[in-house]
């Protein structure tokens, strides 16, 4: 990433160290403590360097307390469109990842448990939706246009802030089958090109986006308790809480229609599964028990592009499938089964369950290093890397420049 692009990144993500931290609903004044622990201490930037940030506790609605003031709710306007979403601050905390023994339903896979302290953070409101990552989705001709006619050209030098975008898709018919509406959640992207979208929409707006690791989602999803679910044990009160297999005739469906979860977060359970960062094994939590984890040291980065960590569940699944620790496999061979192309697709699946998979956005508190958030950004593995080099050698992919001013030259360009 260029010096400039960590800068404003940096600066928008309100970067401090040592903090502890309240949520307060106002509602109910329920308060949890936590003190995640210290990154450095630059120097504070001002408050209006960022939303979701409030001098003072809001009169209603969440808030975190943080060194400097208020995590508070905000909303994102994607630059360049009217198109919006709604980030939730969720407090640090540690808790208890995987399932006991003794839960129903339970899978070797979710064990043994590990205690993981979660900073605080912001956690998207909803599933990102077609409205969304249509805005991504057609960055492909854009750039394709822009390479063409030599408009804002990748370089060596400035290759670090290049994304490339999702090609046309193969089969429409099968990802739209069950509706491309704008509130819909958007499904069958690879892990690959829901990263690259949280590159593209942190360089746009200036604030760090990405994917989550599974610690963080489990966190975020429980909404401090320990039960099988986000609303208790039993799976009899599923149909106020979650779409899925029994009440869901029709795929996916526009978010936040259902109960949200104790931190104010909505289709945490069913809807759509969502991608995690991390590699799963089938051997469950290959990770200390003796002590507490930070994130870094609980997150299982891939080596090979599958399988990865899908959590929550989906509108094809049964209530056992989404408990807060269920976990889900991808597995690119049976997911791009009807994939023609060779290589395949290195953004999109054509098989089920892929058209219950899609993904949520998340920003940390403290900012990621320029290091640190790569990780979360960028091709992850050698396989992904030699599909999509096949792929832009062959002509059949891009790369773009993303920055903040893009939205800008996009405008310009279409109006010549």
């Amino acid at each position: 990433m260029s010096k400039k692009s960590l800068l404003s990144i940096a600066l928008a993500g309100c970067l401090c160290g040592g903090v502890g931290v309240a949520l307060v609903h106002a509602a109910d004044e329920a308060t949890s403590q936590a003190t995640p622990p210290a990154t450095g201490s630059p120097e504070q930037p001002p408050f209006n360097a960022a939303p979701g940030i409030s001098e003072t506790r809001p009169e209603s609605g969440p808030a975190v307390k943080v060194e400097h003031g208020f995590m508070v709710p905000y909303t994102e306007r994607i630059p360049g469109t009217d198109i919006t979403f709604e980030m939730i601050p969720v407090p640090g905390g540690t808790f208890t990842m995987g399932s006991p023994e003794s839960e129903a339903g339970r899978n070797e896979d979710e064990g043994p448990q590990v205690k993981v302290e979660v900073p605080p953070m912001w956690v998207a409101k909803e599933e990102v939706t077609w409205a969304e990552y249509r805005q991504y989705m057609d960055l492909y001709a854009i750039f394709k246009s822009f390479e063409a006619r030599g408009i804002r050209p990748v370089t060596d030098d400035n290759r670090v802030d290049a994304v490339t975008a999702p090609t046309e898709l193969y089969e429409p018919s099968f990802t739209f089958e069950y509706g491309q509406e704008d509130e819909q959640p958007a499904v069958t992207m690879t892990q690959y090109a829901a990263r690259q979208y949280t590159k593209w929409l942190s360089h746009v707006t200036g604030r760090q986006y990405r994917l989550p690791t599974e610690a963080e989602w489990e966190y975020a999803a429980r909404g401090g308790t320990q039960t099988a679910y986000s609303w208790g044990d039993d799976p009899e009160q599923i149909d106020d809480y979650a779409w899925y297999f029994d009440n869901a005739d029709s795929g996916q469906l526009p978010g936040a229609q259902k109960k949200p979860n104790p931190f104010g977060l909505y289709d945490m359970h069913g809807n759509v599964a969502e991608w995690t960062v991390d590699a799963y094994s089938e051997e469950g939590y290959e990770l200390p028990t003796d002590k507490v984890l930070s994130v870094d040291e609980a997150v299982q980065w891939p080596e090979e592009s599958y399988p990865g960590v899908v959590r929550g569940g989906s509108w094809e699944m049964e209530p056992p499938q989404l408990r807060s620790a269920a976990r889900l496999a991808s597995d690119d061979d049976y997911w791009k089964e009807e994939d023609p192309n060779f290589p395949k697709s290195p953004w999109w699946f054509t098989s089920d369950p892929a058209r219950g998979v899609g993904f949520r956005l998340f920003r940390s508190y403290e900012p990621k290093s320029e290091e640190g958030i790569a990780k979360y950004w960028e091709m992850n593995t050698e396989d992904v890397k030699d599909d999509v080099q096949s792929r832009i050698s062959g002509g059949r992919g891009v790369f773009g420049i993303v920055d903040e001013q893009l939205p800008a030259a996009i405008k310009a360009a279409r109006e010549e």
